[in-house]
């Protein structure tokens, strides 16, 4: 006899009767924070946010009058400075929320131009150790310091590279995460909170520890960026162009530094096969006249603006050298000032009206200054007259 899929073998007596009588869905239940009067639930809801308002400013008095957790934090952001300049990445751990947390870290120093990725502590012993480069720097979140996951990962972790705890720790000595390790590639970020969070919730989920590692990493995140970037603002803005933040951007209707600036390889060289040539002002206003920008170069890396041009013809006689003319016409590629090219127009008018407010600033950013912009591979690929986005008038002496 075949037997049908659909029916069961032995079916049990009564069970087909029974079936209408089963809830489809899970019975609704009204005690606990349901029958709560409006007056608790908002009681309970300022508690919590008290409670965390509380460990954010714990953590702001540590750092602020703590001379050890002060010093760490400037190694810290030291090390993963040191890091990401030679090319490596900053690789980020931890497990559960605090891990979620560790993303979100990750993710602010990618939108800063500054290469980080996440690793999963698990996933990290199933072969995503290959990931780690011998450049890059370590950042661990574990509010107990003791996470099994953490503990079981930390041992198989290059130990020739720096290692960075946020922990409740508040001393590096007796955290297990720096067992066996170099003291001197090891840095403690001390993240307590005052009330553990059984005590102020009477359940440990976390919360005010998340807050304050949260707060803590998004600290690190901007004082590196400062570190590493004249204007963060205007890197911000070129890697996170989407969503309302982009759209922010364009809306402005912001230019960049690169959308004005000459291309230094379409600048023409006065007599390029010349080796050691020492050209007349007549030829380089020859030059100047066949060139589409009116920039001319004397060589490969020494540089006539537009406007010095112009004023060495106004002025001077034709034919003789620019020997005695060369200081501050013909400017040297290391006398440059460098600007990045995501800088918008405004952000690089404010920075240099900025220095200008320094009496060293007047010195090097004043009338006939060549701004060299500095594209994402850190070359100097173009160049402006800081006249071209400043007026004469605030490129006044006093």
């Amino acid at each position: 006899m075949s037997l049908s899929p659909s029916r069961p073998l032995c079916p049990r007596p009564g069970v087909h009767e029974n079936l209408h009588r089963l809830p489809l869905t899970p019975p609704d239940f009204h005690d606990g924070l349901d029958t709560a009067s409006d007056d608790q639930i908002i009681e309970l809801a300022t508690h919590v946010l008290a409670t965390e308002r509380d460990a954010l400013a714990n953590l702001h008095n540590l750092y602020s009058s703590n001379i050890s957790a002060q010093r760490n934090f400037k190694q810290a952001v030291n090390n993963i400075g040191k890091c990401s300049r030679k090319g490596g990445r900053i690789i980020i751990s931890g497990m559960g929320k605090s891990g979620k947390i560790g993303r979100k870290f990750a993710a602010t120093l990618n939108s800063f131009g500054i290469p980080s990725t996440f690793l999963h502590p698990t996933e990290a012993m199933h072969g995503d150790l290959g990931m780690i480069g011998q450049h890059d720097a370590i950042v661990i979140l574990t509010y107990s310091g003791r996470t099994p996951e953490i503990l079981s990962l930390v041992p198989y972790l290059p130990s020739e590279l720096p290692l960075i705890a946020i922990t409740a720790y508040a001393d590096a000595a007796p955290c297990p995460l720096f067992a066996g390790r170099f003291s001197g590639l090891c840095t403690l970020l001390p993240a307590p909170i005052p009330c553990s969070e059984v005590d102020a919730f009477g359940v440990p989920t976390p919360t005010s520890s998340t807050t304050t590692a949260l707060a803590l990493t998004d600290a690190l995140a901007l004082v590196i960026a400062r570190q590493m970037h004249a204007s963060p603002p205007a890197i911000f803005h070129h890697y996170h162009p989407g969503g309302a933040i982009g759209a922010s951007v364009v809306a402005k209707g912001s230019r960049q530094m690169e959308s004005i600036a000459i291309k230094v390889d379409d600048v023409p060289i006065v007599a390029p096969r010349q080796v050691q040539y020492k050209p007349t002002i007549l030829e380089v206003i020859l030059a100047a006249a066949s060139s589409p920008s009116g920039w001319v170069r004397t060589s490969p890396e020494r540089i006539i603006a537009p406007r010095q041009i112009q004023w060495i013809g106004r002025t001077v006689d034709l034919n003789q050298g620019l020997g005695s003319l060369a200081d501050g016409i013909i400017v040297e590629k290391g006398d440059w000032i460098s600007i990045p090219a995501a800088y918008t127009i405004q952000e690089a008018q404010d920075w240099i009206l900025h220095m200008r407010q320094c009496s060293r600033g007047r010195t090097f950013l004043k009338r006939g200054t060549v701004l060299g912009i500095v594209d994402g591979q850190q070359c100097v690929s173009g160049v402006v007259e800081i006249e071209d986005i400043l007026d004469d008038h605030r490129l006044q002496d006093q």
